[in-house]
């Protein structure tokens, strides 16, 4: 039977990886704390902690490969006009904005893959957290499981 503090910290080990927003770091070290303070307690708060701290491994993993996929894209729209062979200063390098590079279209549905992943993290977080509130196990979808 799970009681009202187990219920607590595993739905706050959810909600700490909000602290990202005020200390660098904070949605891997939140979650960590508590859950390697509380782990032994509780099976309930042990498999909390692990999805929690799963997730966010598995969102910096993608986040990189996004950026790392998107960042070329970005790079060879700017350098587009550019003519590095026969180079004679910057009086002729300009940015024409009225016909917009395929690269630049595919590098901004990559940064919009991105936003729609970042408000998609925060609603897994709300939700994993109810779940925990109410005594629920929650497993975060698209979770690699790096902690068993």
């Amino acid at each position: 039977m799970l009681d009202n503090h187990q219920k607590n910290i595993a739905t706050f080990i959810h909600l700490s990886t909000f602290s990202r927003f005020i200390i660098p770091f904070g949605n891997f070290i939140g979650p960590l704390i508590l859950w390697v303070s509380n782990k032994d307690k509780s099976a309930f708060i042990d498999a909390h902690g692990k999805q929690a701290i799963n997730f966010q491994i598995s969102i910096l993993l993608y986040a990189i490969i996004l950026g790392a996929i998107s960042i070329p894209f970005f790079i060879f729209n700017i350098f587009n006009g550019f003519d590095f062979i026969d180079f004679h200063g910057f009086h002729d390098f300009h940015f024409d904005i009225s016909k917009a590079s395929p690269l630049l279209y595919i590098g901004g549905a990559l940064g919009s893959i991105a936003i729609i992943g970042f408000i998609l993290e925060l609603v897994f977080i709300i939700k994993a957290s109810l779940k925990a509130r109410d005594g629920e196990l929650y497993n975060y979808p698209l979770t690699i499981n790096f902690i068993k």
